[in-house]
């Protein structure tokens, strides 16, 4: 009986903290990225804000569904408030983070082998992004996608868990990861 009094507390805070990055994901692709993009002309900004979201969520509830979650449902609202149409492009991406994450069952650290495994599933989803961006909804030429597209997208994922694992590392830290239920 004990199980099933904290499984549901538990699920119950995982809902609010996937919320939470959905609101994240949400106003940042309706506020930085467009700016960042009219800017500069580049995705990185936008790609930055993608992947530290992501990143944070799976680090926040190290449950299985939170990224595909927060990819689809923020998408999906970003574009029903009139956001950029390239936000679709990270729904796959957000969709293999989570699948690629459960090779190490959703635990995002600051010890190395769990560092290694953060770049490089952003390095391989912000590459599918940027194919998935470039081919389908922008329509660029194969090999700008494949290359200099591609390499602004995953700079900007390299960046995003440059961001956001310093900030891991002080809530873990501070011990913000031990949430209690009770």
């Amino acid at each position: 009986m004990s199980d099933q009094s904290e499984s549901k507390p538990r699920f119950t805070v995982n809902i609010a903290l996937t919320s939470m990055f959905t609101a994240l994901w949400i106003a940042l692709n309706l506020t930085v990225a467009p700016i960042s993009f009219s800017l500069t002309g580049l995705p990185v900004i936008h790609s930055v804000s993608i992947f530290f979201t992501l990143i944070l969520v799976i680090w926040a509830t190290g449950q299985f569904g939170a990224a595909t979650f927060v990819g689809v449902i923020g998408s999906a609202i970003v574009l029903v408030a009139g956001g950029p149409l390239p936000v679709l492009g990270f729904v796959p991406a957000a969709i293999l983070f989570d699948l690629l994450f459960l090779i190490n069952h959703h635990k995002i650290n600051t010890k190395r082998t769990n560092v290694a495994m953060t770049i490089i599933v952003s390095i391989v989803c912000s590459y599918v992004a940027a194919v998935a961006n470039g081919f389908i909804i922008l329509n660029f030429a194969p090999f700008f996608t494949l290359t200099l597209w591609a390499g602004f997208v995953v700079l900007g994922g390299v960046i995003g868990v440059a961001l956001a694992l310093p900030i891991i590392r002080v809530l873990e830290r501070a011990q913000v990861k031990r949430i209690e239920t009770e």
